[in-house]
């Protein structure tokens, strides 16, 4: 069913009460052309694009929980360009104009909300890197600009700039185009639009082992529902890329790290743009319920949890509270943990693996959700042609061993 006015006007009559299910749930074939692992946001992406951009049609998802139920809807929904190195810039800006129009692509209101992305600056060193990215994103045609604290201040009133903070705002990088989606309705919207297409989305299907003929190639993947044969296998599954990889013998140069979040109660509108701080090591943004939906750092230490360590939640809002005091009084309503993969030089492996039909998307650290309709692009692109997209070649898994990195760790804008 498309959406429409007149599509809401005929629910309304029914009591909204005959609204199809939004994706098929079918029992898996036992073969499929390519089957995607990991039904976050850019496996579903993935599995739609290779559909209706290559037209391949057999394909299957497979999720070992619910849709989204990962880091897609576990994250702070931050969405912007302005990272350093040109082979980063291209792939993050190819996501921002994928946003602009993924409502209308997908026919399904994801949310986006150009409000505005904001970094702040509180050392000199900030400042000398901050304009660095400032400069190398013009030069490629990025928007960002450079704001004095008092410029910062009238752009985001609820700001503190008092010269007295332990940490003074010094100045701030600020994307205009940069801002949030809803994360569910993006695994929601690529869901949807992909069933409609053909592709089968398998929840509840835990995979358990990774399949090779005699010649070393993937034939298959033993799920928690049954094998499921096929020739093409993309793992795009966040915090656990290393198990996955593992049972097809393939060692990854990822660390998992708990990453955490929180929101407070809803309020009117107070915060109008998205904040974020690498110094104190906080980012913040209100959701369109009203929640302020706030974000820390990594934890210290590699794990699988989903929950974190709360020390780096009261630290965090001790950094909120000194940025915007207003907010001290504001009561926190539930905080959460999501898995990151982190790679040496801090930016995404996309491509092909040793192992003949087994391809990899993982290592986005705390920048996945921003990348995912980009990143599914051209995966989607990779998968199908068997090659590297051209925007996607330089995060290659053999950088790790020709030492041609990609060093983004001062663009996460959170500590690593």
């Amino acid at each position: 069913m498309k959406f429409s006015i007149f599509s809401l006007m005929r629910q309304a009559l029914g009591h909204h009460a005959r609204w199809p299910a939004q994706w098929r749930s079918p029992e898996p074939k036992a073969a499929y052309d390519a089957v995607i692992v990991g039904g976050g946001g850019h496996g579903l992406g993935t599995a739609y694009y290779l559909a209706k951009e290559h037209g391949l049609r057999n394909i299957a998802v497979v999720e070992k929980g619910w849709l989204g139920g990962g880091n897609t809807g576990r994250n702070t929904t931050i969405i912007r360009s302005n990272y350093l190195w040109e082979e980063s810039e291209a792939i993050y800006e190819l996501s921002v104009k994928l946003w602009e129009t993924l409502s209308d692509e997908l026919n399904y209101n994801v949310m986006y909300s150009p409000r505005g992305v904001m970094m702040l600056a509180h050392t000199v060193h900030d400042i000398q890197v901050f304009k660095r990215h400032v400069h190398a994103n013009r030069l490629a045609g990025i928007d960002n600009e450079w704001l004095t604290p008092e410029a910062a201040k009238a752009f985001c009133p609820p700001l503190n700039i008092s010269p007295k903070l332990r940490y003074p705002v010094l100045g701030a990088a600020l994307q205009r185009r940069g801002g949030t989606a809803r994360h569910d309705a993006v695994a929601w919207g690529y869901a949807r639009a992909a069933s409609a297409l053909g592709v089968d989305i398998i929840e509840n299907a835990e995979v358990m082992a990774v399949r090779r003929d005699a010649r070393g190639a993937v034939e298959g993947v033993e799920t928690t529902r049954g094998m499921i044969r096929t020739k093409k296998v993309g793992v795009v599954a966040a915090g656990h890329t290393s198990v996955l990889m593992s049972m097809a013998d393939v060692r990854m140069p990822l660390e998992s790290y708990p990453l955490q979040a929180l929101v407070s109660e809803p309020v009117k509108p107070v915060l109008p743009c998205v904040v974020m701080s690498n110094t104190v090591h906080a980012y913040i943004s209100q959701s369109d319920k009203g929640e302020l939906v706030i974000g820390a750092g990594t934890d210290a230490y590699t794990s699988y949890s989903q929950t974190g360590g709360l020390h780096v939640s009261a630290h965090t809002l001790d950094a909120i509270c000194d940025l915007f005091p207003t907010f001290r009084r504001m009561r926190m309503m539930r905080n959460w943990g999501g898995i990151v993969d982190v790679t040496p030089d801090r930016s995404p492996i996309i491509g092909l693996t040793p192992v003949p039909g087994l391809y990899v998307n993982c290592g986005w650290g705390t920048g996945g959700f921003k990348a995912t309709p980009g990143s599914a692009y051209v995966f989607a692109a990779t998968m199908a042609r068997g090659e590297p997209h051209p925007i996607a070649a330089p995060f290659a898994l053999e950088r790790f061993t020709t030492g041609r990195l990609i060093d983004e760790a001062a663009a996460a804008a959170v500590a690593h």
